[in-house]
């Protein structure tokens, strides 16, 4: 895949630029304010926006955060992320309350060469997951290009990312550059055994593209909420666990059940897919919890009241033997609820075998990233994407629709 980089644009000085980032940051309330805990998808943009300011642009950022649902919730106000990039950048970031409408209009028309505006969560309305091409128009106006350089959001059809596009000539930013070139260590010609580690709670990100990622992988080893969705799809009772049967996705209009998908997705490719067959499971999730370990070797079932959430001694020990042999690795998502030290163990152990082993070894998603800078690995992989699901996306093969309007003709 070849893009369109704003590296190639000529005559950039003193345009007037919508840099679409991937602002989806953690935030913790501090007192009576929100404060951000992981500044690196901020940080990652730096190189962008540097880039801009130094061809003296006038930009106006666009991200989203969160999951407001349409509606403006305080929590999910983009202030301390503007907060946090004005402190990175050593340079004021002027937050605006909204991100459309005649006064956000006139503040984007009076912007000088040099300075940095960032608009308000665009999930605060419903029309920006709706894909609304009048609320993309809206975002659009007046600019005269786009710089995309959200990668984490890539696979989304909504009006900030696919929507945009449409109006206004569009170009990558030096993130995506570098996340495209990065993931393509795997995708071409990668040293085998290639084995993918999958797990997290975002099944809707994860099941769809095993289907495709099964193709290229040599093993895939599952663990987290997407393993409940296979187990429950070969018959094994996962009791009260986390399980997200189905998924409608607004803007591609389409429902999809995933334990359906699992269960041909393992019927086809059972030398591939290596599932958990020990578990940790509680009553509830609390480091106070109480605590059963579950086989189903021993044809052990789980408490129809407690749920999984971490997998096993077991499962580790076959899960570090497969890393082992390893020579390319992928990683996306935890083996359980490592938030809680109860359950953090199989987790722990996964990355820690990841980061000691000598494989070309690249990481995707928010959480992912979180268990790096929990257990302090930080440095000790080939590459640390900031895209969970997008980079899924591109391993497996499929288009990621907001990169589409900046590939290159073949």
């Amino acid at each position: 895949m070849k893009l369109k980089s704003i590296r190639e644009v000529k005559h950039l000085t003193g345009k007037k630029v919508l840099l679409r980032v991937a602002y989806d940051v953690p935030l913790e309330e501090k007192g009576k304010s929100w404060i951000v805990v992981d500044d690196r998808r901020i940080a990652e943009t730096l190189p962008t926006i540097k880039y801009l300011l130094k061809k003296r642009c006038r930009i106006v950022i666009v991200s989203w955060l969160g999951r407001p649902g349409g509606k403006v919730i305080e929590k999910y106000r983009l202030d301390p992320v503007a907060k946090k990039l004005s402190e990175l950048l050593k340079k004021p970031v002027k937050k605006l309350n909204d991100c459309i409408g005649p006064k956000i209009f006139a503040e984007i028309q009076a912007l000088k060469p040099g300075e940095i505006i960032m608009l308000e969560n665009v999930r605060f309305y419903s029309a920006e997951e709706e894909n609304s091409k009048m609320f993309a128009g809206l975002l659009a106006y007046g600019f005269d290009l786009i710089v995309f350089d959200a990668f984490a959001q890539a696979h989304r059809v909504h009006a900030s990312t696919t929507g945009i596009t449409k109006f206004l000539p569009t170009y990558a930013g030096f993130l995506v550059e570098k996340e495209i070139n990065s993931l393509n260590q795997i995708i071409k010609k990668p040293k085998r055994p290639l084995v993918a580690i999958i797990g997290g709670a975002k099944i809707s990100d994860k099941v769809a593209v095993l289907e495709e990622l099964v193709k290229m992988a040599d093993k895939i080893l599952i663990g987290g909420g997407v393993a409940n969705i296979f187990l429950k799809a070969i018959g094994v009772s996962v009791g009260h666990s986390y399980l997200q049967d189905n998924f409608i996705d607004q803007a591609k209009r389409k429902k999809v059940n995933f334990v359906k998908l699992a269960r041909k997705i393992y019927q086809r490719h059972k030398n591939k897919i290596v599932l958990p067959t020990d578990f940790i499971s509680a009553n509830k999730m609390d480091q106070g919890a109480l605590v059963e370990m579950v086989d189903a070797k021993q044809n052990q079932k789980i408490n129809p009241r407690f749920m999984f959430l971490d997998i096993g001694p077991g499962t580790i020990a076959r899960y570090l033997t497969e890393i082992k042999k390893a020579k390319t690795i992928f990683w996306n998502g935890p083996m359980g609820v490592f938030e809680i030290n109860k359950f953090a163990f199989g987790t722990k152990k996964i990355a820690e075998a990841v980061a000691r082993s000598q494989s070309v070894s690249v990481l995707g998603g928010g959480d992912t990233e979180s268990v790096v800078k929990k257990y302090n690995l930080e440095g000790k992989f080939s590459y640390v994407s900031t895209g969970g699901g997008a980079s899924l996306e591109f391993l497996a093969g499929r288009e990621l629709p907001a990169l589409k309007n900046i590939q290159k003709a073949r």
